[in-house]
């Protein structure tokens, strides 16, 4: 059941209902029965919800022809902004409305009775639907526009008094390319999607979930199932979905895949993250191997080091340990990995070997040493995961590694984004923040983790709980010196029960990639990565509890976090033992850290 505050609950009746846990919050005013699907319901009253929020709006293109979200649950408004919310599974996307929009009332209902809801009319969203830079026209299908067609000429009786209408419309809106369009449209046999050149099938945990192409121009993305749960979002109009956007290769490893476009950089690799796989061949969506846990670190690790046995690469005459990895990734069955260190996918069999991962399940993720001043980078990742976990953080699990060739030790690190054994039937992906905020991947320094907590509350299946560990994984990442924390190294995981129509479970996930960057060469004064009470130097309680407000928190269980935290980090060092000069350093930074903090 939906609650809206004001309309069918005061506010202090919702209160108490999340307090006694008999409903859960999806935002500000809007509320559903905690015994009940919250995404079922969403998408069930996506309508009504829009009604709620954005009074002064109406609906456009596909979602005005469907009376209804999109099969990719996006619903579509005009009004006087571009604006994006998402609850939970639902995408409200607004598009700033024209001049002159032409609107009807139309009747609909939901499972909460008749509701009236304001729309473009037919001819208009004909019209909005050949906007090349909306993101409403965009997601209209070409049959979709078709078919409206069909409809127009039948009711005006010939297509002039069709063409006649909208170029009417289009000129008082400003929109005369969009009537000429429409006019080839109507007046040329199109009646089905032109050429877009190479297709690549899309799919995960082996089934094909969509089609994406490229026409010369920009990307189109095409959702090919219509049941179940699945990751991927549209973006906008001729760009890549930021799901699949954040996948792709980046610093060193796409350095040497020297791709020559995008199009290229996709295409060259078939397997990534989240059990993702493109390719042209269909088949290849379920005949690759699947990522799903073998053999375990904790098995094969003792005291912080890897036990197992080591098969992976390795430097040889005239080849340095990068070459080596360099001819792995030259397969496009090899597993490709985003972020800028140096690393290679790993799979740690039941008898403990570890190999790469090539024709085999990626399960971990080798780190090595990058040189070039970054020789310990390894060494001071470990320390900090180490001590994620001695303050209450989850983390990937890890462990050091020997490298042969008398290299600096490497980081070995468990995926926890995979299915643990064969008997387990979810469906897992990890979503990094910048693409569930629509950001690209070189925007990932951009923002603040108020605004992180914000997109986090209308996705999160449990926000209070991880809005929380989200102001203690930013509290920790400034005790820590942890300059890297930013949109790609803090993500959700996104769970789906076999069968499932909607994610059972979408929760902030573990602790990974921190690492003390103001002890490596030239980051001495390296700031946070996000602002936070904004600023990303000079942080003391005060700054955290002001943020912790505006996250939503208390400001005594802000506080509470702080000293938490600070206490955690202090015991932890007390027992750590001297080793490598820059994990010392780091240390130091720790404890300096912690004095100007605490209270």
């Amino acid at each position: 059941m939906l609650h809206f505050v004001g309309e069918t609950i005061d506010k202090h009746r919702a209160h108490y209902g999340v307090e006694t846990g008999r409903l859960v919050r999806i935002m500000r005013g809007i509320y559903v029965a905690s015994e009940d699907d919250a995404d079922a319901v969403l998408f069930d009253h996506a309508l009504r919800i829009a009604a709620y929020l954005y009074p002064s709006t109406y609906l456009c293109g596909p979602s005005a022809e469907l009376l209804a979200p999109t099969p990719d649950r996006r619903l579509f408004l005009s009004g006087r902004r571009n604006a994006r919310t998402r609850l939970r599974i639902l995408e409200i996307v607004q598009i700033r409305a024209p001049d002159a929009p032409e609107t009807e009332t139309a009747q609909t209902t939901d499972p909460m009775g008749d509701l009236r809801v304001r729309r473009s009319t037919l001819r208009f969203r004909f019209l909005e639907s050949f906007r090349r830079r909306s993101d409403a026209g965009a997601a209209m299908p070409v049959d979709m526009q078709a078919d409206i067609a069909t409809r127009l000429v039948k009711s005006a009786g010939d297509t002039k008094t069709v063409i006649k209408d909208c170029r009417r419309l289009a000129e008082i809106n400003g929109w005369r390319k969009e009537a000429g369009r429409v006019e080839l449209f109507i007046t040329t046999p199109l009646r089905k999607a032109p050429p877009r050149g190479k297709a690549l099938h899309v799919g995960w945990h082996g089934e094909r979930i969509g089609m994406l192409s490229h026409d010369g121009s920009g990307w189109r993305w095409e959702r090919t199932t219509t049941g179940g749960a699945i990751p991927v979002r549209t973006g906008p109009p001729g760009c890549l979905p930021p799901f699949i956007e954040s996948l792709l290769p980046e610093g060193w490893l796409e350095r040497v895949l020297k791709p020559r476009s995008e199009q290229e950089l996709i295409s060259g690799g078939k397997r990534y993250m989240s059990n993702i796989v493109i390719s042209e061949d269909a088949d290849d969506l379920h005949t690759l191997p699947a990522d799903m846990l073998e053999g375990r670190l904790e098995a094969y690790s003792r005291m912080g080091a890897f036990t197992g046995g080591y098969a992976g690469p390795a430097p040889a005459f005239n080849e340095t340990l990068e070459d080596r990895m360099a001819v792995l990734f030259a397969s496009d069955r090899t597993p490709r990995l985003s972020g800028v260190q140096i690393k290679a996918p790993m799979n740690l069999s039941h008898t403990g070997v570890l190999r790469p991962a090539e024709e085999l399940a990626f399960t971990h993720i080798l780190k090595p040493s990058p040189g070039a001043g970054f020789e310990d980078l390894p060494l001071v990742e470990a320390a900090c995961l180490a001590a994620a976990r001695a303050c209450g953080f989850e983390t990937a699990a890890h462990a050091m590694i020997s490298m042969p060739g008398n290299l600096p030790n490497a980081l070995l690190v468990e995926r926890f984004d995979i299915r643990q054994d064969r008997n387990d039937r979810r469906k897992i992906a990890i979503e990094d923040m910048a693409s569930a905020r629509g950001m690209a991947p070189s925007e990932k320094y951009e923002g603040s983790i108020e605004q992180v907590a914000r997109a986090l509350r209308n996705v999160s299946s449990d926000a209070e709980a991880d809005v929380a560990m989200l102001f203690r994984r930013a509290v920790f990442a400034w005790l820590i010196a942890d300059g890297d924390c930013h949109l790609k190294n803090i993500a959700i995981l996104l769970v789906a029960s076999d069968g499932a129509e909607n994610f059972t479970s979408v929760r902030l996930a573990p602790v990974y990639d921190a690492v003390t960057t103001r002890v490596f060469p030239s980051l001495e004064n390296d700031q946070l990565a996000l602002s936070i009470a904004g600023k990303r130097h000079r942080l003391s309680s005060r700054d955290f509890v002001r943020a912790g407000v505006t996250m939503g928190m208390k400001a005594e269980a802000a506080r509470d976090i702080v000293a938490s935290l600070c206490g955690r980090l202090s015991i932890h060092l007390e027992n750590l033992e001297p080793t490598a000069n820059r994990v010392n350093r780091a240390f130091e930074i720790w404890k300096e850290r912690i004095e100007t903090t605490a209270d």
